[in-house]
């Protein structure tokens, strides 16, 4: 075989790798992706019970309901329009409370209530935490000097 066909057969070879190796890949991350929904967008959805998918939205004020176990909860998101029943159990980021963004990794079980696996508290611009909340820092005297004279 001439070094000219050898070249072009090795090509074409690493070519059907390459293609090969990409499809695998897309295979494996379609079946680990989860779609982000709200609850608007899961009330039209024909999403299966049992398929990891991500939920989105606000936390209803007076919708936080804690187990007895100190790790089970039960709670709301809603957006505009809709609003999904949430089951938890773990222990909640300190960032969750009514009225906060919500960002929740689960699955729906057949009646339709979202079992979350993990939970993602969202802030806004304006965050400031629990423990500097009392602090008045535009009465703090911010000065220029250093040790140095």
């Amino acid at each position: 075989m001439k070094p000219k066909h050898q070249r072009l057969l090795l090509a074409v070879i690493a070519v059907a790798a390459l293609v090969g190796a990409g499809l695998i890949a897309a295979s494996a991350l379609r079946e680990e992706a989860s779609y982000f929904y709200t609850p608007t967008t899961l009330a039209s959805a024909n999403v299966e019970p049992g398929k990891a998918i991500r939920l989105g939205g606000m936390v209803q004020k007076g919708s936080i309901v804690r187990g007895g176990d100190g790790v089970s909860i039960t709670f709301t998101v809603q957006d505009q329009e809709r609003s999904q029943k949430v089951a938890y159990r773990g222990i909640t980021p300190d960032l969750f409370v009514e009225g906060s963004g919500v960002v929740a990794d689960g699955r729906l079980r057949p009646d339709r209530v979202f079992v979350a696996d993990s939970l993602l508290a969202k802030h806004d611009e304006n965050y400031v935490p629990r423990e500097l909340a009392d602090i008045d820092m535009s009465a703090a005297a911010h000065t220029k000097d250093t040790l140095v004279p």
